[in-house]
Parts: structure tokens; C-alpha cells; sequence
């Protein structure tokens, strides 16, 4: 499958791909409205990264003990759920004099929630899609997260030229309200993929995965790099105010060419060969805010470093080659709340730095610098493991040698 066409010819993925540009827009809005709080009423930088990105951050608890609900819960009332959580927690941040710390613990409900279910909407999609649709179908949905990052933050930063940030919160609730129905009337229901006590399951998966040898690189690539760099966009708020807005839609910008190029341009092989400059790519643009960059090449250091995030799609496309189609949506859930975490991280890291730095631009382009500084060496150091997991005929994520049954096994 490689053409647009084949992919949008089955119902659900179209329904998954609107739904996917509503929830990701109302988060853009709201994020904005929080961050924008935030400071202006502490006028911290590291509150700030806090309030837009760490929420991840609650999601390690939920991951250790939950993540195995992504496959035994069944797809779409799992996905209902967070939906249905995270337009509630809109509506309420609505309210206006509402307290920061309850705003806080708001945000961090609906990803307590995500630390259970992370995995089901992407394993749903494949099985949606046949095996070879995978990664287009995937580079398509990030598509939609980059698009829509652009039209929510864009579309937020113009808004709070006129309107409060309560009403921003509401038209994110909206936003939310009509991808629930939407997902409730075009996405049918499926089975559990696996049955089983859930703490148990999930112990024992997540020992497997994260012990292997050769899956223990992929997830770090697709963590802590992605993480520190995220740290850095945490800090657009306090390097650029107001104009925030257009730094967060460039990086976004970024990230959809990547995912374009790498998704629908480029066969196995060769966006396999891309993953290692593309980890570089991410990264290297921000050293140039050693320099304390001007608005324009601060908008064209995040369009050129986002587009490294292409490189998570084929270390993807590994995790799936080397596991079984029973833990597809904890292998996928893991991924995604390892990510969610580092982002946490590298958020509440950048604030902590930019205050360190007496905050304000200098100090923020600083921190800025040495979070990209951090990301390089760290995929320099893993780049050795990862080559473990380039494609070979037969693989196992248990290092074992293969078993008959493996080696006759459809390709994941």
C-alpha cells in the first residue's frame, strides 16, 4: 500500500484520521490557554513547560501496573474513555479563577487514564489496515497531529488576540465533543486482543520488552532524544511570549514533512538507512540558539529539526517486526508512554534550566542549546545497540533462536 487512495478507501481509517485532527487541535488550544495562565500568573518558565507538557509525567505509574488494558480492553470503548475524559477536563479548565493547582491535577487526570490505554488507537489501526499499510497509515496520522498542531496553535495564538483563555478551553471541549460522536458512530467495536489479570500481564510484558536486547535501544531512541528536543519547544512560551504561536506551528510544519517524505516517499530500506540522520537532524538546528536567534531563524531551526521525527516511523516499524500480534497495543502503549514521559522530563528539564539561567530570552535560548547538546550525545551513545535490530530474515525479542512456528509467522 503506498498511495493515499488505497489508505482512505477503508471507513475506519477515515474516521480515525478526523477524529485524530480534533483531538489534537482541541489539545493545541488548550495547551496554549494553560501555558499562557501559567505564566502570566507565575512567571515561570519551568511552571510553564510544566503546565504545557508534563503531564506525560503521571503516566510512569500507570504504565508499570495498567498498560496491558490497550489489549484487554475492547478498542473503541477505550478509546471513548479518554476522550470522553479529556473533553470533561476542558469544560472544567473553562472556569474562570479557577486555582493553578487545580488546574494541574485537571491536566493530569485524562494521562493517568492514557497510562492504561495508550496503545489502542494505534493498534486499532492495524488492524484497520493490512501489514504493508502500516507505516503510511502511521506517517498519515502524524501527519494529522502536524497539521493540526499548526492550525491549533495558530488558530489559539489568534484567538487570545480577541478572546479569554476560558473561552479557548470551550471551544477545545467542543472540539472534543464532536470527535466522541464521531468515534462512537463510525468505529466499530472489536474483541480484547488478550485476556488475562491486567497487573500481571503487564509486569510481565513490559520485563520482556524493555529486557530484550534488542527492542531496549528501539524504545530508548524513540524516548529520550524525542524527549529533550520536546524540552526545548517547552520553552517557546518564555523565549517568544506572544509569538509563541508561530514557533509551535513551524515545528509542526517540520514534523509534517518529515512524516510525508519518510511515510509516503520512501521505501523499508531506505527510511530504514534514514533513521540515524534523522535522530541527528532533530536535534543539531537548536544549537543555534547559543546564538539567541531572531523570531525568523528561530521559526526555520524548528521547522528543520522537527522533520527528524520522521525517524520514529521505521523504529516503529521494528518494534512491530520483532514482537506478536497479541501484545501489539502494550508494545505500541509502551512506546507511546515512554515517549509521553520523556517529553515530561525534557519539559520540566528545560524550565529548570531556563530558571537556573535567570529565565528571560538569554537564559532560555541557553538551556535551549544544551538540551540539543543532550539529545546528540545520547544518540550517539545508543546508535550501537540499535544497530542490533536492523531487519534480518528472522528475529525474536527474546533473543532466543526462533521457533518453527515464529519463522512461518505472517510479518508483523
Amino acid at each position: 500500500m503506498r498511495t493515499y487512495t488505497e489508505l482512505f478507501a477503508f471507513s475506519e481509517f477515515r474516521v480515525l484520521f478526523i477524529s485524530t485532527c480534533l483531538n489534537v487541535g482541541a489539545s493545541s488550544m488548550a495547551s496554549l490557554a494553560l501555558g499562557t495562565i501559567t505564566f502570566t500568573t507565575t512567571d515561570s518558565a519551568a511552571l510553564t513547560a510544566l503546565a504545557m507538557f508534563g503531564g506525560p509525567l503521571v503516566t510512569l505509574l500507570g504504565s508499570t501496573l495498567l498498560l496491558s488494558a490497550s489489549d484487554l480492553l475492547r478498542p473503541r470503548f477505550a478509546i471513548l474513555l479518554i476522550g470522553a475524559l479529556l473533553t470533561a477536563v476542558n469544560a472544567v479548565q473553562a472556569l474562570p479563577d479557577l486555582p493553578l493547582a487545580v488546574r494541574f491535577v485537571l491536566v493530569a487526570l485524562p494521562f493517568l487514564a492514557m497510562s492504561a490505554t495508550a496503545g489502542s488507537g494505534i493498534a486499532v489501526m492495524s488492524e484497520i489496515l493490512p501489514p504493508e499499510g502500516f507505516v503510511l497509515g502511521r506517517s498519515t496520522l502524524n501527519i494529522a497531529v502536524g497539521v493540526m498542531q499548526i492550525v491549533g496553535y495558530g488558530t489559539a495564538g489568534l484567538l487570545l488576540l480577541v478572546f479569554s483563555t476560558s473561552e479557548l478551553f470551550l471551544a477545545a471541549a467542543s472540539t472534543g465533543a464532536i470527535s466522541l460522536v464521531l468515534v462512537r458512530l463510525g468505529l466499530r467495536e472489536r474483541p480484547a486482543r488478550a485476556t488475562g489479570p491486567v497487573v500481571k500481564r503487564t509486569r510481565t510484558v513490559n520485563r520482556q520488552l524493555l529486557g530484550s536486547r534488542l527492542l531496549r535501544p528501539i524504545y530508548l531512541c524513540l524516548w529520550v532524544p524525542n524527549g529533550l528536543i520536546v524540552g526545548c519547544e517547552a520553552l517557546f512560551v518564555p523565549y517568544a511570549g506572544q509569538r509563541a504561536g508561530f514557533l509551535f506551528a513551524s515545528a509542526a510544519a517540520g514534523m509534517l514533512v518529515g512524516d510525508v517524505v519518510v511515510g509516503r516517499f520512501l521505501s523499508e530500506q531506505r527510511r530504514d538507512r534514514l533513521i540515524e540522520p534523522l535522530r541527528l537532524l532533530l536535534a543539531a538546528p537548536f544549537l543555534v540558539f547559543w546564538l539567541v536567534p531572531g523570531l525568523g531563524i528561530a521559526i526555520a531551526a524548528a521547522f528543520l529539526a522537527s522533520i527528524g521525527y520522521g525517524a520514529s516511523l521505521p523504529l516503529q516499524e521494528r518494534l512491530l517486526a520483532h514482537t506478536t500480534p497479541d501484545q501489539r497495543g502494550h508494545v505500541l502503549g509502551l512506546r507511546g508512554t515512554g515517549m509521553m514521559v520523556m517529553q515530561g522530563v525534557g519539559a520540566g528539564l528545560g524550565g529548570l534550566l531556563s530558571d537556573v539561567f535567570n529565565a528571560g530570552v538569554t537564559g532560555t535560548a541557553y538551556a535551549m542549546g544544551i538540551l540539543a547538546v543532550a539529545s546528540l550525545i545520547v544518540t550517539a551513545t545508543l546508535t550501537p545497540g540499535l544497530r542490533r535490530s536492523r531487519p534480518t530474515p528472522v528475529s525474536d525479542p527474546l533473543n532466543r533462536p526462533p521457533s518453527p512456528v515464529q519463522r512461518s509467522a505472517p510479518p508483523q
